[in-house]
């Protein structure tokens, strides 16, 4: 056995022991464990400085590696933040009592007994990746490739889901809009003639797009392929575990956006090719005029409510319509406590409140230090999802509120694909 040190400078226990050390995390939690946060940086973007990150520790990782704008959850998803990325960055720890080893090494170790076998031998992994995101001001226009494209660089098509919690959004910050898809009647010329005027400066990508007012407490569903400008609201997003994205917006609040980054997962050979680059798009959903119709999201609960309320719970669907993911915000009344039963594994972060999880305590933070620990995040296995998670809050006056994030197949989400 040895020690070493992840981004975060926290220990880290490597070799022959994790086994025994996961087996320990899991037997004290009764099939829940506790996971570190998991903070990403993007250089191209302004931190919106909502995620609880002390102010401090918003560039901790240097200014060159751009503002900590993400936090990522139950991730075994490398980020993709170019030369210089730290070999763990975007990976989640487990963590008992001090010690850490990767999420991803669990779940490559003893994944039948986090996911289950069946999942283990259909999905061979964990395949999701869930973040916050919080950003002063938009992000560029952009799309994630679907399958057939990301393939050809050796990664996998990325659709998401957003949902905004009220939690995070007392604060909207800049510009809290999101311009989604592209207007009916837009050619691809169109959308050529804005790639040709890249070093121009604004190469008016948005002129051939619609923004959409975010609503607090709502979502939306993004499919790989579609272009979008997330607005500045923080945003919870289930999505496929992969990190590809092509840029079409060159320039995004007076600051220039790399043409690096509209190619970044572009195969060498097609870097200048617009055309290929264009064919990238799902054509027909970006020009979709019914696009609102389709992918906005709103809460639905997941039983009768009178029922739940009567338990002394409430809890909605946040994200759904898809196999790919689903998510639930569960809230708990002051001094009640319950007990939930689940379909699938997941992952949770608390948003408010404090109590227990198990036999695990939770609270919200108020203010986090880079590579402190923190009670607000845990992974739930399948068995103890099925079998039933005791959750208690301690306080007599504040809900107990968290968001839940499900990979493929939850069966309880199967009723609300789209189309079924």
């Amino acid at each position: 056995m040895c020690s070493g040190q992840g981004a975060a400078g926290r220990p880290i226990v490597m070799g022959m022991s994790n086994t025994g050390l996961i087996r320990e995390a899991l037997a004290a939690g009764d099939g829940v464990v506790r996971l570190a946060p998991c903070w990403v940086p993007r250089a191209f973007l302004m931190p919106g400085g909502r995620l609880k990150l002390d102010p401090r520790d918003l560039y901790a990782l240097g200014a060159h590696r751009g503002g900590i704008d993400e936090r990522w959850f139950a991730s075994t998803t490398n980020a993709d933040n170019g030369p210089g990325t730290p070999w763990d960055e975007g990976l989640s720890y487990l963590e008992i009592d001090g010690r850490r080893v990767l999420f991803r090494e669990a779940i490559e170790e003893l994944g039948d007994m986090f996911l289950g076998a069946e999942v283990m031998r259909e999905q061979g992994g964990w395949n999701l990746l869930c973040k916050f995101f919080d950003n002063l001001g938009p992000i560029p226009h952009h799309m994630h490739q679907r399958d057939e494209h990301a393939a050809r660089v050796g990664r996998k098509g990325k659709p998401e889901a957003y949902y905004f919690p009220p939690q995070y959004n007392v604060k909207e910050n800049n510009f809290p809009y999101t311009f989604m898809g592209l207007n009916p009647g837009t050619s691809k010329e169109d959308v050529k003639r804005c790639l040709e005027r890249w070093n121009e400066g604004d190469n008016g990508i948005l002129y051939l797009s619609r923004a959409y007012k975010l609503e607090v407490g709502t979502g939306w569903q993004i499919d790989a392929g579609i272009l979008h400008a997330p607005g500045s609201l923080v945003t919870y997003e289930p999505q496929v575990n992969s990190d590809v994205f092509a840029m079409f917006q060159s320039l995004v609040e007076g600051r220039p956006v790399p043409r690096e980054l509209l190619v970044k997962d572009v195969p060498a050979e097609h870097h200048e090719d617009l055309e290929y680059i264009i064919g990238m798009l799902d054509w027909e959903a970006n020009v979709d005029p019914e696009f609102e119709k389709k992918r906005k999201i709103r809460p639905v609960p997941v039983k009768d409510p009178g029922e739940m309320a009567e338990q002394g719970y409430e809890e909605r669907w946040v994200v759904y319509g898809t196999r790919l993911y689903s998510a639930k915000e569960l809230r708990v009344y002051p001094g009640r406590s319950v007990v939930i039963r689940d379909g699938a594994a997941y992952g949770l972060i608390v948003v408010q409140g404090y109590g227990l999880i198990g036999e695990l305590e939770v609270e919200t933070p108020t203010l986090i230090r880079y590579g402190q620990m923190t009670k607000d995040e845990l992974f739930v296995t399948a068995e103890a999802a099925r079998n039933g998670v005791r959750v208690t809050n301690r306080s007599s006056a504040e809900d107990l509120v968290m968001l839940k994030h499900f990979g493929p197949g939850n069966p309880e989400a199967e009723g609300l694909v789209r189309g079924s």
